[in-house]
């Protein structure tokens, strides 16, 4: 059985290397790998590095260099409008949030002919109307790659958390130049630093502990 390999975009296809056309619906237009059968009698297996998406006019490269012309079958669909745009844009939001596949276009938005799809539609006062033609539901947003970002999403603003440098900071007015903070002595940095704070002859060169009773 020849194997199909290679994608050839609709606009590069040519005519005079086409040998047979096969219909697939979306789900089938999606796969990696399946074996088919075109509508000639050509059976070959479709064997993709990747899932990808075959569009309705492209065509796959066989081995031996023939193509088969991919078509995009009819499939049973529900075509959705609304009088209300605003009723439309607000269903288009909800079927999203449930990954519910959709396909807009200026006159309608089709999805695949479901009963609980249906029920939802009607729910938002849109009218739901049952047709056959082939998918083309909107492509899913590419999901952001942070590993080629070139920046480190484990630090935050450009500075490391804790990691303020406490020998310059001014406490309540008074220089901590002589305090050893690798204690358990936490500064609160909401507090307000407006009062008078005045340590007369305090000797900084103590370290504070459980036991201090130094009040801050």
């Amino acid at each position: 059985m020849q194997r199909a390999t290679t994608i050839v975009r609709k606009a590069a296809v040519r005519p005079d290397a086409v040998a047979d056309e096969v219909a697939l619906d979306h789900a089938a237009r999606s796969r990696r790998s399946a074996e088919l059968t075109a509508q000639g009698g050509l059976a070959f297996r479709l064997d993709l590095d990747r899932a990808t998406t075959l569009e309705d006019g492209d065509a796959v490269r066989l081995e031996d260099g023939r193509l088969v012309r991919i078509l995009a079958a009819p499939q049973a669909l529900l075509a959705v409008t609304a009088e209300n745009p605003i009723r439309l844009t607000r269903l288009a939001w909800q079927l999203g949030s449930n990954h519910v596949q959709a396909e807009m276009t200026a006159e309608a938005l089709y999805v695949l002919d479901d009963p609980v799809v249906a029920e939802l539609i009607r729910g938002q006062g849109c009218t739901a109307t049952a047709l056959q033609r082939p998918f083309r539901p909107e492509k899913e947003a590419a999901a952001h790659d942070h590993s080629t970002c070139g920046h480190d999403h484990h630090q935050h603003h450009g500075h490391e958390p804790h990691a303020h440098e406490h020998a310059t900071h001014e406490h309540h007015g008074h220089d901590h130049h002589g305090h050893d903070h690798g204690h358990g002595h936490q500064h609160g940095h909401a507090h307000d630093h407006a009062h008078d704070h005045q340590h007369h002859a305090h000797d900084h060169g103590h370290v504070h502990g459980p036991g201090c009773k130094h009040g801050h």
